[in-house]
């Protein structure tokens, strides 16, 4: 299949809108910032695939199980599992002290993609792999925002 213009400027680091060319700029700048404008209106969004349906993060211009092209954006639920996790008891930069102990997990969403984050509002010695959890939003400023997860109760019934 020809590569269209919009992928060939996207190798060579040139982005390209709907609008035409914008020198200076890679395609994958304006996937990034897509992904980050959605943040701060309290959203994760991804790619999907809608050839084969396959959800991926990071965003990119073409599915990386089917070469696809066409794809689409979608929301996430922001709920999800703690795929893997660690506590830290020691602060690596000053910025982190007052949070001590924190928790960073990779956060395996409901959609597929898996995120890195941290684990807030909850006692870190009781956490464990597969809990579920949800996001929850912290606004630094009006131009940052970060997506954290908290834990949420099992409903009753299920172990």
């Amino acid at each position: 299949m020809p590569m269209s213009l919009k992928d060939k400027y996207a190798i060579v680091g040139i982005g390209y809108t709907d609008q035409g060319r914008v020198p200076g700029r890679s395609a994958l700048s304006f996937y990034v910032e897509a992904c980050a404008n959605a943040i701060k209106e309290h959203q994760l969004r991804f790619q999907q695939c809608r050839d084969c349906q396959h959800i991926r993060c990071p965003p990119s211009i073409i599915c990386p199980l089917c070469y696809s092209h066409d794809t689409e954006w979608i929301v996430a639920s922001g709920k999800g599992k703690i795929y893997t996790f660690v506590v830290y008891h020691q602060a690596f930069h000053q910025a982190f002290e007052n949070d001590l102990p924190y928790v960073t997990a990779i956060v395996e969403l409901a959609e597929g993609p898996h995120l890195l984050s941290n684990i807030v509002g909850c006692n870190p010695e009781e956490i464990e792999c597969a809990m579920p959890v949800e996001v929850i939003w912290e606004d630094i400023s009006e131009e940052f925002t970060i997506p954290k997860f908290k834990i949420v109760a099992e409903p009753k019934g299920r172990s």
